[in-house]
């Protein structure tokens, strides 16, 4: 014992050498507790929280409250601190809410119990136990009688308490960044709010949810660089899921007619104010359905979502969004033709759509296996995409970008495909899902020679896949939501790391 108690000693005073003079001081408090035994319990029971607590009382004067006696037991993050001689008041903060504390030398029995607390630091978790009353400023609080550090807090909080400055730390310290940002708290409660009224929304309209492998032997679902690894036992590369696509479809075969999952999807790109390697999308499919059915479900989805928050119109991009509003349609090759007249009729013309990218995308690479539909899309996502600020369904994506995706009736050189965009983002995609397994067979076949030409996006055959479209898939439609660019809209964010608790950084240097 003697032994552990002199390497303890020994790390606080090595602490104590190293560390910034605020965090060294709050470490000779912490080993004093030690030799006291007073460091880190799990006794501390509450009975409210701070947030219930101002719920059921706010509306109580204080004839009320001293009438009624409430003893409560509460615990909290102490966020401001006020020494006034014989008495203090403390302000805590738990996951809930807020509430002060009123401390008293002769509520707490004397010096021996009052004194410590005027020591207790900002950040540092107590629990109390005593009368809710209001003070003379009218302050619903709570006269303590009975006070206990429960956890010292050796890092002192950001100088402006109520939230963080620092984007750096805003990130990589998420921890740091919700104790002291109500609005990042709200946040991600409202992203939690969504998923749960996503799954609502999609089990009232007859959907199961299912899970579909995120390690995959052959990445497939989606135009995007996968993450690989390693299978030790079975020793052979894998891949992370760039999409459950093909697995949900697996499902519609067998016989599930209206399957989605809440996944977590992984492509190796770059991060930017809409990216990260690792992001959450709710992908459903439908039997028995076409790419009109799957809009009507999107934007009810959406719309059912928004009003769950008891949103109907918000402002996002400097955009006012209006949800009550049906979405717009508006074909892709339609919308390019009219920024370009000149390109009426030759929508399918490979080498004139060449040489008018050249002319609006000077900087344009494309690859040797580029067909008409890459150069139409380039010409979409340079000219029109950026407008697109209320919600539109845009229609009929070529064939050539839309390898998945089932052919029109009428024009095959288009599919039955739309992409939902809002103030310039993209945020869902779905299409008549492609069953003719010759069809999909020539299309992945495709893919896998613009995949040996360099293309990194490009995915390749998936023989069990075409195996399972032999047997015979139902008509269907599909639709992939981006949930986390969801969240962004409907929390009035504009980068997609305030609403990811831990988006990816490069490591810090410690």
């Amino acid at each position: 014992m003697g032994n552990k108690d002199a390497d303890t000693t020994q790390v606080n005073q090595v602490a104590s050498e190293d560390l910034p003079e605020q965090i060294a001081v709050r470490r000779e408090k912490l080993a004093k507790m030690r030799e006291a035994g007073e460091t880190y319990s799990n006794t501390w029971r509450k009975d409210i929280s701070l947030g219930t607590l101002h719920d059921r009382y706010v509306e109580h004067d204080a004839g009320q409250l001293e009438q009624a006696a409430v003893q409560v037991h509460v615990s909290g993050r102490i966020m401001a601190h006020r020494v006034m001689g014989k008495s203090s008041f403390v302000k805590i903060r738990d996951e809930q809410g807020e509430i002060q504390l009123f401390l008293n030398l002769n509520e707490l029995g004397g010096e021996a119990n009052y004194n410590p607390t005027k020591k207790w630091d900002l950040g540092d978790i107590i629990g109390a136990s005593g009368v809710v009353f209001r003070t003379r400023t009218n302050e619903l609080s709570v006269r303590v009688k009975h006070v206990e550090m429960v956890v010292k807090c050796l890092r002192p909080l950001p100088e402006k308490w109520h939230g963080l400055s620092d984007i750096e730390i805003k990130y990589r310290q998420r921890y740091v960044d919700l104790m002291v940002s109500p609005e990042s708290r709200t946040v991600f409660r409202n992203r939690s709010k969504m998923m749960s009224l996503l799954r609502q929304g999609l089990e009232s309209r007859g959907f199961m949810e299912v899970e579909t492998p995120m390690l995959q032997s052959q990445a497939g679902g989606a135009a995007a660089r996968p993450f690989i690894t390693h299978h030790n036992a079975l020793d052979m590369d894998m891949f992370l899921r760039i999409a459950p696509e093909l697995y949900l479809k697996r499902l519609l075969v067998g016989g599930f007619e209206r399957v989605f999952e809440v996944n977590r999807n992984f492509r190796n790109e770059g991060v930017d104010t809409t990216h990260n390697p690792e992001f959450t999308m709710v992908e459903f499919y439908q039997a028995y359905a076409d790419f009109n059915d799957a809009m009507e479900n999107t934007e009810g989805l959406i719309r059912d979502i928004a009003y769950g928050l008891n949103i109907e119109t918000l402002e996002w991009k400097g955009v006012e969004l209006d949800f009550s509003m049906p979405f717009r349609r508006l074909r892709l090759d339609e919308a390019v033709i009219e920024k370009r007249p000149d390109l009426r009729g030759h929508t399918n013309d490979k080498a004139l759509l060449a040489t008018v990218c050249l002319q609006v995308i000077p900087d344009i690479k494309p690859l040797i296996t580029w067909k008409a539909g890459h150069y139409l899309l380039a010409l979409f996502e340079e000219l029109i995409e950026p407008e697109l600020m209320q919600p539109t369904f845009v229609t009929h994506y070529p064939v050539d970008v839309s390898p998945l995706a089932r052919r029109s009736n009428d024009e095959p050189s288009v599919t039955d495909r739309f992409e939902l965009f809002i103030a310039g983002s993209e945020i869902a995609n779905g299409f008549s899902e492609l069953n003719d397994p010759d069809d999909q067979r020539s299309r992945l076949e495709a893919q896998a020679l613009a995949k040996a030409a360099g293309d990194a996006e490009a995915t390749g055959v998936d023989e069990d896949f075409l195996r399972a479209l032999e047997y015979g898939m139902p008509p269907a439609a599909g639709v992939g939501i981006g949930v986390d660019r969801l969240v962004m809209m409907m929390t009035g964010q504009h980068s997609i790391r305030d609403v990811l608790l831990f988006p990816h950084m490069r490591p810090e240097t410690f």
